[in-house]
């Protein structure tokens, strides 16, 4: 008893967490995938295997939005409490509390109580990584029934999020592979391989219809490209469809949205026809030619979507307190799930909120665990930074909208390899100046800007026109 009260507490926290957020926040998103689930009919805008299991849930046990819910609480505070448990096990009593600490950080909890594909996979990864955590850290080989489990919560989360796969393989590449070539080699013939087999997954053995989600980031490439740059020619977009792109601000650094409707929808009209293959080849072509403009387009984006220097006010930091407007049954939040998102809401303006602090703390963390010699520990630290850090880097390239929510994974994963590292040891004095300055260095920037910066609009349309 006295060292699985970790488990204990985190069952606690998962029926306090159900019971606070019940029936869960619908958005935008939850309503869309919902009405598949009521309708039978499926698309990959959204991830199909989401959908599909809330189907089999919902004609088994019913309800809205609560079955998800359960799956995804449930899975988060699994994960937690089992990696929480083993640190108990191991007599790192203080890094089990500050674990189940972690999972009770507003920027969190409040994300997994909206039932979105993103808090599936946070808590997908927590309970493979749970799995790993609870065997290793006593030095215990890994059950093969254990392993069949973490693949089951790996798989899962691969499945729900069409980047996932770029913290998965990774991950698991450092949990299987001991030689960085071998882990190197692994996990990119595992983003490879899935990154062609997922069109066929979702539309075959899921049933989904293709929906034109893959053509998002293309066109999203070749319109920042094409407004940039003097001779159009390679982005396949004319003279006259630029300047309407230009005319009607609809390239944006914090989404492609402009660009899905209207006349800036309009304006790249000669892309219409053209597959995501083709489409991908033309982008290609464009960056040889342009390869500034693609940077400089893709960097504004990416400070956009890391919250780095960006004024007050930036958008989508927190859930609403009020479920998307729906008439298919999906319920606003109870009043306890409704006081915690308004009461959290001013963190959304602070540090805790920003994807760039927790990315500059992996590194750090990643510097101080490199230079550490083996140990289950260090080894799992180093497992979830590079996760997350190459998640983190995939959207340099494949991002388009600027959510916090696309960032928990590797927030989470940097928190928590913090813990595992500093349990592991105490740093160098070296290592805490130097990393206290790199943090340092990126809140006061980010801070700066907030104050230099004019507030950003409150309102979506406001950013449509921002």
């Amino acid at each position: 008893m006295r060292r699985s009260w970790p488990l204990i507490v985190a069952i606690l926290l998962a029926a306090l967490t159900l019971a606070a957020a019940w029936p869960g926040i619908a958005m935008y998103d939850t309503v869309a995938q919902f009405g598949q689930v009521l309708s039978g009919q499926y698309d990959d805008w959204h991830p199909p295997a989401m959908a599909r299991l809330w189907a089999g849930l919902h004609r088994a046990v019913g309800g809205a939005a609560q079955p998800m819910l359960v799956v995804q609480v449930m899975l988060y505070w699994l994960g937690l409490g089992l990696i929480a448990g083993a640190l108990a096990r191991a007599d790192r009593r203080k890094a089990a509390f500050a674990v189940l600490a972690c999972g009770v950080l507003p920027v969190f909890l409040v994300w997994q109580i909206a039932v979105l594909k993103d808090a599936q996979m946070l808590g997908a990864m927590l309970a493979g990584v749970g799995l790993m955590a609870w065997w290793r850290f006593d030095g215990r080989r890994v059950p093969w029934w254990g392993w069949a489990l973490a693949a089951l919560c790996f798989g899962y989360a691969t499945l729900v999020r069409a980047n996932a796969v770029f913290a998965v393989a990774p991950l698991v590449a450092m949990l299987v592979a001991t030689r960085w070539r071998m882990r190197a080699a692994l996990g990119g013939a595992m983003v490879l391989a899935t990154l062609a087999a997922m069109p066929i997954v979702n539309q075959s053995i899921f049933g989904a219809e293709e929906s034109g989600v893959r053509t998002t980031q293309p066109r999203y490439d070749l319109a920042g490209i094409a407004v940039r740059v003097a001779d159009p020619t390679a982005t396949r977009l004319g003279a006259a469809q630029v300047a309407a792109l230009k005319r009607g601000h609809c390239v944006k650094p914090f989404f492609w949205d402009p660009l899905g409707d209207g006349a800036c929808a309009d304006a790249e009209a000669p892309l219409n026809d053209l597959t995501a293959g083709q489409l991908y080849a033309t982008l290609a072509e464009a960056i040889m030619h342009h390869p500034f403009a693609y940077s400089a387009h893709r960097l504004a984006h990416l400070n956009s979507t890391e919250r780095w220097l960006v004024p007050t006010g930036w958008p989508d930091a927190w859930p609403p307190d009020v479920a998307e407007g729906n008439a298919i049954g999906l319920a606003n939040p109870g009043r306890p799930a409704a006081w915690l998102v308004n009461e959290t809401a001013p963190l959304g303006e602070t540090p805790l909120a920003w994807p760039i602090v927790w990315l500059a703390l992996a590194m750090v963390t990643a510097i101080v665990a490199l230079r550490r010699p083996r140990s289950p520990l260090r080894d799992l630290a180093l497992a979830l930074l590079v996760s997350g850090l190459a998640l983190e880097a995939s959207f340099a390239a494949i991002s388009i909208a600027s959510d916090l929510r696309y960032h928990l994974w590797p927030m989470m994963a940097a928190a928590l390899a913090s813990v595992l590292v500093l349990a592991d040891g105490a740093p160098s004095k070296r290592a805490v100046q130097l990393g206290g300055a790199a943090l340092a260095f990126v809140v006061v920037s980010a801070v700066a800007s907030r104050i230099i910066l004019p507030p950003a609009p409150d309102t979506y349309a406001g950013m449509l026109a921002y």
